[in-house]
């Protein structure tokens, strides 16, 4: 099964995001955070995420005739890879987007329905910008960005600690025309009159 369509699939992705954050969970664990999911369906996944070495066991003990796992996420394997990505046809991208966009709905639907009570002093947001890069400033952007959030990353559960989700999506604009041959006339200064020249 390609990586695509192992990673992309509605379910298999909340499995994987449930994960995110360097968490250890077991498959009953893991059903409880996906109350929607039947327990039948997650096991399967699960074990397909296993076979694929998405998912990697990291402790087992037996509970009564049952031996119960837990698991860690394999952060290299639960990513598309750069060939991978460049491989991509334009309508694999748009399937692969809309699976991304429905997790983030998804996952913006269960926060509200918790009816949190102040969203924003909880740190949800989403806002979006322009900005004018050349590839080496975005490259340096890149580099910047990885350079704050890595360490955060690496943030292991503790008092006062809450699982945060970042979503980031990049788009180059649709470029115009005059825009893409030539920069933008300079913007004539203003010059202020004198109270002698206003007479």
């Amino acid at each position: 099964m390609a990586s695509a369509d192992l990673l992309l699939h509605p379910v298999r992705l909340r499995i994987v995001k449930a994960f995110l954050g360097d968490r250890a969970l077991t498959t009953k664990q893991l059903a409880a955070e996906l109350p929607d999911v039947p327990a039948g369906s997650i096991y399967r996944h699960v074990a397909l995420l296993t076979d694929a070495g998405v998912l990697q066991v990291v402790a087992e003990r037996r509970v009564r005739a049952v031996t119960e796992r837990t698991y860690t996420l394999r952060m290299y394997a639960a990513r598309l890879q750069p060939d991978e990505i460049a491989a991509m046809t334009l309508e694999q991208h748009i399937n692969a987007f809309l699976a991304y966009v429905a997790g983030l709905l998804g996952d913006f639907d269960r926060y509200i329905a918790s009816e949190p009570e102040h969203p924003g002093k909880d740190g949800a947001g989403y806002s979006v910008a322009g900005m004018w890069l050349t590839d080496a400033e975005l490259a340096e952007y890149m580099r910047d960005l990885a350079a704050i959030s890595q360490p955060r990353l690496a943030n292991a559960p503790g008092e006062g600690r809450r699982r945060r989700m970042l979503y980031t999506v990049l788009l180059p604009a649709p470029e115009a025309k005059h825009e893409a041959r030539e920069p933008s006339p300079p913007r004539p200064k203003r010059t202020r009159k004198t109270k002698k020249e206003g007479r």
